[in-house]
């Protein structure tokens, strides 16, 4: 094996022990689980998780750094959406995602408060 070999298989090993230690709080699994059903901003994550906006972001910024999430800007508020590339390339993540979250009574809630939220008349600015 080449010294280029080594360099890029480790490329890969540390980019995913990056997404591993993304995934090693529980806050961060339950954005994950919102924002996989619905483009979110940060204010709807406060809301639904009943979480403080600072814990909100710093728990997002973790995700971004990781390229699993990403955000656009809509406005005054930047929504946040899964990197669906990073899941094709990681199936793992996306089997925790879509199918092993879905059996914790925590994420059960949480599913039933973003379904109430969406069919509520609330916006971002009743957040805010």
């Amino acid at each position: 094996m080449s010294i280029i070999d080594y360099n890029h298989m480790e490329g890969e090993f540390m980019e995913l022990i990056k997404i591993i230690k993304a995934l090693s709080h529980q806050n961060r699994i339950r954005i994950l689980n919102l924002i996989n059903q619905q483009d979110l901003c940060v204010c709807e994550l406060e809301y639904i998780m009943n979480v403080k906006q600072s814990n909100a972001s710093r728990h997002l910024t973790k995700l971004k750094e990781a390229e699993i999430i990403y955000g656009k800007r809509k406005a005054q508020w930047v929504y946040y959406q899964i990197n669906v590339k990073l899941l094709d390339e990681h199936k793992f993540l996306k089997e925790i995602i879509e199918n092993e979250l879905q059996n914790i009574e925590l994420i059960k809630r949480d599913n039933e408060k973003l379904n109430k939220y969406l069919n509520s008349e609330m916006s971002c600015a009743d957040l805010t």
